[in-house]
């Protein structure tokens, strides 16, 4: 008797290293790791590029403080405009669509900074000082909604029993990607220019939109078999009421007309707020550790090749760690306890991680639990707040998505920025009371992510129950 592991082809008996691999998944898999690979190494080229053209500005450092409310703001237009295009086409030619818009505007950004001179004007100048404050909040939109978009098109294209084991696989695309995006521009910007970076990472979005277009035509006839067994989709919950149409409610119509969705919003305001104040504490304790070290040493001390130093460490292990856990950690952790476990593990570092420092707020502390948090974040919890998305609509999917992991998650964000400006440059606190703010910020994240679960049972209950007399 022929067995499902016998079926398998070979590449697919690979792949099962990292999670459970079934006949038939293994090529879409691939493709799917392979885009957002390319996905993340684009960004990671376009990030250095960014940094380069705000920091050239005169007063660049403060200016990347205030943009994060313009990049809330330029979201606010963004979203609904992206709803309101996803209502009207394929979602397959959605996202190629929007992927080739961005490449578009990469190369309108390297015309407009070799025509100003980007790097060899003053940086006072109108032209750099307007393209740089431009190019950031062009990448804070941009980064935000592909990112949302390509895993939008994830969920979309399975169902949730198989999102579940093939998203650990897929996310190893995200980690590694991020790592060669960094690599490779640090070995060709000197040789390129910055400029040319912004073709680079254009023709590798290309690349992502011609992946996008190969796995829907790879898929398309399971997919339409698929819709035509369910074409009743489940309803958000055994009591939800009829709602209006996605296309007629917006995007953040939609967020606040479902309570799942509403908790999704929030989770993500909620974590990002916390995640940020952690960086600030975080690069609190540097600045001091770099300020003792310069008083220890005195003159000819490089206090900025001793906090890029830490950084790269920091990075380093942040990175190894988060690819150890995606590979081999995430499906087995999904596998073993479900979403529930998975979910949690990253809150549970959290909570942990801000205690010590309210008890011990030195450098040494914080970066084990920083680099266990944001490793975690990397892996396990990115992965995780993916699958959380399995059983909505597929107007929720691309949609209600774009909004709650970009406008919501800016919000965050900006909520970090306010506090600092209060508890940091008016109060004139330090790092233990942000830790403290921290600690009840992770007992709200708690409590929403305990609401989460228990609708995404219900929703998975319901699908469940909706395919089953779909069948019948």
């Amino acid at each position: 008797m022929t067995t499902e592991a016998d079926r398998r082809s070979p590449l697919e008996r690979a792949l099962s290293v990292v999670t459970d691999i079934k006949a038939g998944e293994g090529v879409t898999a691939l493709l799917l790791t392979a885009n957002v690979f390319l996905l993340l190494t684009a960004y990671y080229v376009i990030k250095p590029v960014r940094e380069g053209l705000i920091l050239a500005i005169e007063g660049g450092d403060r200016y990347k403080s205030y943009l994060g409310a313009a990049i809330a703001i330029a979201l606010l237009v963004a979203v609904p405009a992206y709803a309101r295009v996803s209502s009207r086409v394929a979602k397959n030619k959605l996202v190629v669509g929007v992927t080739l818009f961005f490449v578009s505007h990469l190369v309108l950004f390297y015309v407009l900074a070799t025509a100003t001179g980007a790097g060899a004007s003053p940086s006072g100048s109108l032209g750099v000082k307007a393209l740089g404050l431009g190019f950031f909040v062009w990448v804070g939109v941009f980064n935000m909604m592909v990112v949302a978009q390509f895993w939008a098109f994830a969920n979309d294209l399975y169902t949730e029993e198989q999102g579940k084991r093939l998203f650990a696989l897929v996310g190893i695309g995200a980690s590694v990607g991020a790592v060669a995006g960094a690599w490779l521009t640090k070995l060709l910007v000197k040789s390129m220019g910055t400029n040319q970076l912004l073709l680079l990472a254009g023709a590798v979005l290309v690349g992502c939109a011609a992946l996008t277009h190969v796995t829907h035509l790879r898929e398309r006839a399971r997919l339409a078999g698929r819709d035509a067994n369910h074409a009743a989709p489940a309803p958000m919950s055994k009591n939800a009421k009829a709602k209006p149409e996605p296309a007629k409610q917006g995007a953040f119509g939609l967020v606040f007309s479902h309570r799942y969705l509403t908790l999704l919003a929030a989770f993500s305001l909620v974590f990002t707020f916390v995640n940020t104040n952690g960086e600030f504490i975080l690069s609190s304790l540097v600045k001091d550790a770099a300020a003792e070290a310069q008083r220890a040493a005195g003159e000819g001390f490089d206090k900025r090749a001793y906090i890029a130093a830490f950084y790269g460490d920091f990075f380093l292990w942040v990175n190894i760690l988060g690819v150890v856990l995606q590979t081999f950690a995430v499906s087995r952790i999904v596998k073993l306890g479900g979403i529930r476990l998975a979910f949690m593990i990253l809150p549970v570092i959290a909570l942990l991680d801000s205690s010590a420092v309210v008890v011990l707020p030195i450098l040494s502390v914080l970066r084990l639990g920083k680099i266990a948090e944001n490793a975690t974040d990397y892996s396990i919890n990115n992965t995780v707040r993916n699958m959380l998305w399995l059983p909505t609509t597929t107007e929720m999917k691309y949609n209600a998505k774009q909004a709650v992991d970009t406008f919501f998650v800016r919000m965050g964000d900006v909520a970090s920025a306010g506090l600092v400006f209060v508890l940091a440059q008016q109060w004139g606190l330090g790092v233990r009371a942000f830790s403290a703010t921290n600690l009840a910020l992770v007992a709200v994240w708690i409590w929403l992510a305990r609401g989460i679960l228990k609708k995404n049972a219900e929703l998975t209950a319901d699908q469940a129950a909706a395919a089953k007399s779909a069948d019948a």
